[in-house]
């Protein structure tokens, strides 16, 4: 059984063979009384299971953090504000229903649900086909929309840090304005600020009206729109730089704001594929590797082909293959980012049964 768990509302489900199998339920979060609001989670599961064919294994699903999230303690919430103090959620639930409870960060099941059966899988399957024995056995996710979030699948297994805070990717320096972090440039509210600024329009205009006067779809300031997503790019593309510095790995994006691909992309491959300067003024590549559009043929294309070549084996007549072009590719979550916190959700909890 699973759990979307937002500010607002709560969406029960319950997943088998990574897919859904009952209609998702929906109960207010109540978020400012914590006895309703832990009653509308309890509420919720007997629900769903009322639903199922068989008894349930597990509850599995994400949880807004801060949270001691491999012992179920939910921390001090912005959005949940009745659970500050801590909350021992999953004891509880194990208590009520007489299975194991997996709680996680959104971002990090995100992630894993994408390595299990989404951008991560496709890549080395793309791999493959083109003859290229390199596989890839790590992944980067971000969530943009609301917040920044990210997720860490390391050999192909979530890490989630000795604090339960790995990958928290929304707390690194804004790249534009270094006094705040990246979340204040990379969400709905920094495109929606940016595009006040420059404007001059202070009505609020949602992600998707901004898109559209971007587009040209809408009536509106285009240069201003276009300059919105710009700058998301510049933020996502240098905070994505600093991660996948440590991680070397495939990256991929999900979240509402991602729908703006094609106006963000752009400044944020500028900045994966940019220069820094040392101390003497000499430039060298942001990344030791390349990083390549998952979203193009020419992107997929290269990152398949490397630069893949045989050489000999020295005192001897053996070749072998030799790739020396280190790359990365960033792409779009392919399940969709709930149907992926869904799934991560899911094949974590087998993991750990």
């Amino acid at each position: 059984m699973t759990l979307d768990a937002g500010g607002t509302n709560f969406v029960f489900s319950a997943i088998k063979g990574l897919q859904s199998i009952v209609d998702p339920i929906t109960r207010p979060s109540n978020g400012n009384d914590l006895e309703k609001c832990l009653n509308s989670i309890v509420t919720g599961f007997k629900e769903v299971e009322k639903m199922l064919p068989e008894k349930p294994v597990a509850i599995s699903f994400a949880f807004p953090g801060p949270a001691d999230y491999p012992n179920g303690i939910i921390g001090d919430l912005g959005n949940l504000p009745a659970f500050r103090g801590g909350v021992a959620l999953g004891p509880m639930l194990q208590a009520i229903f007489g299975i194991p409870v997996f709680i996680n960060n959104d971002g990090d099941l995100f992630a894993y649900g994408e390595a299990i059966a989404g951008l991560l899988p496709e890549v080395n399957a793309m791999l493959t086909k083109s003859g290229n024995p390199k596989k890839y056995k790590n992944l980067f996710g971000i969530t943009i929309g609301t917040g920044f979030g990210g997720g860490l699948v390391y050999n192909n297994q979530l890490y989630i840090g000795d604090n339960s805070a790995a990958a928290e990717i929304w707390l690194m320096r804004n790249y534009v304005d270094n006094k705040v972090f990246a979340e204040e440039g990379v969400s709905i509210r920094a495109v929606q600020s940016i595009y006040k600024q420059i404007s001059g329009d202070n009505s609020t205009h949602t992600p998707k009206e901004i898109y559209d006067i971007a587009d040209g779809k809408a009536k509106g300031n285009k240069d201003a729109a276009l300059k919105a997503f710009e700058q998301l790019g510049i933020v996502i593309g240098d905070a994505l730089a600093n991660a996948v510095t440590l991680t070397d790995s495939i990256i991929v994006i999900g979240g509402g704001l991602a729908n703006a691909w094609k106006f963000f992309s752009p400044s944020m491959f500028n900045v994966l594929n940019g220069k820094i300067n040392t101390l003497s003024g000499d430039a060298v590549d942001r990344l030791e590797m390349k990083a390549f559009s998952l979203e193009d043929e020419e992107g997929r294309m290269a990152l398949s082909k490397g630069s893949l070549t045989k050489i000999k084996v020295p005192f001897s007549d053996k070749m072998v293959d030799y790739d020396p072009m280190k790359r990365i590719g960033v792409g779009l979550s392919r399940l969709g980012t709930s149907q992926a916190v869904s799934v991560g959700a899911y094949a974590y909890a087998l993991s750990k049964l």
